[in-house]
């Protein structure tokens, strides 16, 4: 009984204490400052409140501005006994109180609510997916130097350099050669990914090889970008045509998609629809896990095109998925007075040029059909979109025609292939992206097992599937025994109606069997890997892939998702051979696919045979080779680079490299490992670190770290001093600074971009401190005995030489 109070002893309790609200609140989110004048000016006594630790040094820095330190208390009772005015602690609180003449007072007050942890999480969550590059990276693993090429990470280690401790990564490179990258610097490399990825081209330290390999690189990714920017000039220079439907009639239209949309999908719809409405022509890719819903957002883009009065083209790589939409749109516009057709070779000669004509003539709304529509005798009396399925799967030739097209009309291209995330950013402002990556409501992940040929548990799975009403497919990708395979299935499950399928078939009669399967005139397919993006067969939901080692990782992904495309649970079985078998990378592969089970994982796949098929995919296989060469990665990044020169008109050229600007502080910068214990967690802060571009990333991370590990030790803090004199000095693309207890150096390098007249004037303003050396760099003599001080010249120092519109920006 001793252990609780009663309600009236408690209320007894709390009076004596005296404890009353405060009121002081800030409902905005900016720093309020007479609001915190207030309350040092009212209270006797105060004790701040925050939530973490990064919240507690922002109240500690702006109590700092006023000349104030406040006492670090670890909670109210010691601050009570203490004698301190003004404390600091951390704790969960919203609002304050008075307690005992101690005035409480929470960050929340002062700085108004914390912002939506869904915001934050999903920025995070951003800058993680950036990452995959570093995070996770094991010793051995093939990584590129920007500089020294392709070598091999063999960890991260210490040095110390005249008496400062500084974290380094170690690169083995050909004849065992080694170099150490220090983490500031950690922008210059990138992790390898290409198809060699076992035995990695590692470049040698002796020879130029690697800048040739380079050269080479950066000029196909000049040629690249070259042609993707004539294709955004040909669109923006013609006068395009703004697309918009009527709301109400576009809202009756969209109440007859069955399920609820997806963020991702209704984000898409969204992005597609305000690409129609523009004057320019659209040109904007979809990507979604197979059965994610990317056919909803062509149905709302044909039928907005559709209802203002223009031609809808849908082009597929096969007749069979050609028929499937059809079979899709029909359904979907059978209420409205839009004409949809589908020009096949099922229709007769005398069918097909009755078509055409009505095309011509604009009485066809929607022609849905495969690269038979490209064909020259095919004329459009107002075509406003043209939709594709999988381009890739299009020939080189049927692709240029694209690209002539892409330029003259809206065009929407759906892909299931996963577009890397670094290639996604590289081609940014040239085609327009979204991504469906959260799977439909009530979609369940696909179970998937590995296993050895038992009979047993090929039967007992056919069967579970068999007896639920379902379908199989099974597959076996060699044509040469593909038959005697489907006959040992007769025997193992003898209730199965089998039926083969090949690449070396009739394609009418590959057509006809597919069509069966369809609609389940048998109920187990044996086929090859044609069956990687056909038709979608709702009903079939076990797979069994019969020497799934021979497969690569893309495929893998890419046969798993012909099934689970309905609410029934799905199960892919994997057949390999003894695991002592199996090679080192299909291994690997098997386990990834295997843990994979995640849906949407395609796209968060950081593994190289995806990233290279959808660069490939993206840019054409010509590529390849230099992806390979330079790994995918570094491409991506060139890509980029070749962009933003030709886009400010320099059309020849090396590319050039951002100016990183090496800052020294006189002392260690480095997270400890007492700190962050985990190696890979520091190599990923390393890598953010060096991406930030702006002050406020860079206090968005700092706050990010003190969240996740606490306050930071000095050499930490010091790290971040690093980086942010870095990006105060990067318009100046200095080479090298350096600030001691003794001064500041500056060495201004080849590329500095400085005016002579506003670092004469900073000269003259101090003759004694600054001395030139030439015009390779500037020394201030002046001893710089604490960080602080030595932080604060140097930013003096940087700030009167940038140019004025660079500093008005600061300021």
């Amino acid at each position: 009984g001793e252990l609780y109070l009663t309600p009236e002893e408690l209320a007894d309790r709390i009076q004596s204490r005296k404890l009353t609200r405060v009121p002081y609140r800030a409902n905005d989110t900016t720093v309020p400052q007479q609001s915190l004048d207030d309350v040092l000016s009212s209270a006797e006594r105060v004790l701040f409140v925050a939530a973490s630790a990064s919240q507690r040094e922002q109240l500690e820095t702006d109590l700092g501005e006023r000349g104030l330190t406040p006492r670090r208390a670890p909670d109210l009772a010691t601050f009570l006994a203490d004698k301190a005015r003004i404390g600091s602690t951390m704790a969960p609180l919203e609002q304050g109180c008075v307690v005992d003449g101690v005035c409480i007072v929470s960050h929340a007050e002062l700085y108004g609510a914390r912002p939506p942890v869904r915001q934050r999480r999903r920025a995070s969550r951003d800058a993680e997916s950036l990452l995959k590059d570093l995070s996770s990276l094991a010793i051995g693993a093939p990584i590129v130097h920007r500089d020294h090429g392709v070598g091999i990470y063999q960890g991260l280690t210490h040095l110390t350099a005249g008496g400062i401790e500084q974290e380094f990564l170690t690169l083995e490179y050909a004849a065992g050669d080694k170099i150490y990258v220090p983490v500031t610097n950690l922008e210059r490399i990138h992790r390898y990914t290409g198809a060699e990825l076992d035995n990695p081209p590692l470049a040698s330290l002796r020879t130029d090889r690697w800048s040739k390999n380079r050269e080479k690189a950066e000029k196909r990714a000049r040629d690249v970008a070259a042609e993707l920017l004539e294709i955004q000039a040909r669109r923006a220079a013609k006068p395009g045509t703004s697309i918009a439907c009527d709301p109400a009639e576009y809202a009756r239209f969209s109440a007859g998609f069955p399920f609820t949309e997806t963020e991702d999908q209704a984000r898409a719809i969204e992005s597609v629809l305000d690409d129609l409405q523009r004057p320019t022509p659209m040109d904007r890719i979809v990507c979604g896990d197979v059965g994610f819903g990317k056919t909803e957002v062509a149905l709302r883009a044909a039928f907005v095109a559709a209802a203002a009065g223009y031609q809808v083209c849908m082009l597929a790589p096969t007749t069979l998925l050609a028929s499937q939409h059809l079979e899709s749109f029909n359904d979907r516009f059978a209420e409205w007075p839009l004409r949809v057709e589908g020009l096949s070779r099922v229709k007769t000669a005398k069918e097909q040029k009755a078509l055409l004509e009505d095309l011509e003539n604009g009485k066809v709304d929607i022609v849905i059909g495969t690269h038979r529509l490209l064909q020259k005798d095919i004329r459009f009396k107002n075509l406003g979109l043209v939709i594709v399925d999988e381009e890739q799967r299009f020939g080189v030739t049927h692709k240029e025609k694209l690209k002539s097209l892409r330029a003259a009309v809206d065009m929407l291209t759906l892909t299931a292939t996963p577009i890397p995330r670094t290639l996604n950013m590289s081609m940014a402002g040239i085609r327009d992206m979204s991504v469906i990556a959260t799977p439909p409501v009530k979609r369940l992940a696909i179970k998937t097992f590995l296993t050895q040929w038992e009979d047993a548990r090929i039967r007992e799975a056919c069967q579970r599937e068999l007896r639920r009403g379902g379908q199989v497919y099974f597959l076996h990708n060699r044509v040469e025994d593909i038959q005697a395979v489907a006959e040992k299935l007769r025997g193992i499950v003898p209730e199965a109606r089998v039926a083969v399928a090949h690449g070396q078939m009739n394609e009418r009669e590959l057509e006809r069997i597919m069509v069966d399967f369809y609609h389940n005139r048998f109920n187990m397919l044996v086929s090859t890997t044609i069956i990687e993006s056909g038709i979608d067969v709702p009903n079939a939901n076990t797979i069994l892939i019969n020497r799934a080692d021979r497969l690569g990782l893309a495929q893998l992904h890419q046969l798993r998702g012909r099934v689970g495309r309905s609410h029934h649970r799905a199960y892919c079985f994997l057949i390999t051979p003894p695991p002592e078998l199996l090679t080192h990378d299909a291994e690997q592969r098997l386990s990834a696919i295997e843990q994979m089970t995640d849906l949407g994982a395609g796209f968060q796949l950081a593994t190289h045979d995806l990233e290279i098929r959808g660069a490939g995919e993206l840019l054409g296989q010509a590529q390849s080779g230099q992806i390979n060469a330079v790994g995918f990665a570094l491409y991506a990044e060139m890509l980029s680079k070749a962009v933003r020169a030709l886009k400010r008109g320099e059309l020849d050229g090396p590319l050039e490299d951002e100016i990183n600007t090496e800052v020294e502080l006189g002392t260690s910068a480095l997270f400890p490992d007492s700190y962050i214990g985990d190696i890979n967690a520091r190599l990923s802060l390393y890598k953010r670190l060096g991406q930030c571009t702006e002050p406020e990333d860079l206090s968005e991370l700092r706050s990010e770290v003190m969240d996740r590990f606490g306050d930071l030790p000095e050499v930490a803090s010091t790290l971040f001093e690093v980086h942010r004199v870095r990006i105060l000095a990067a318009p100046l693309k200095f080479e090298r600074i350096e600030a001691g207890a003794k001064g500041i150096r500056i060495k201004f390098g080849k590329a500095a971009d400085l005016d002579p007249e506003r670092l004469l004037r900073l000269i003259q303003s101090r003759p004694r401190d600054y001395r030139l050396q030439g015009d390779k760099q500037l020394d201030y003599n002046r001893p710089l005995e604490d960080m602080d001080t030595r932080v604060k010249a140097l930013t003096g120092i940087l700030e009167f030489l940038l140019p004025r519109e660079k500093n008005t920006a600061n300021a």
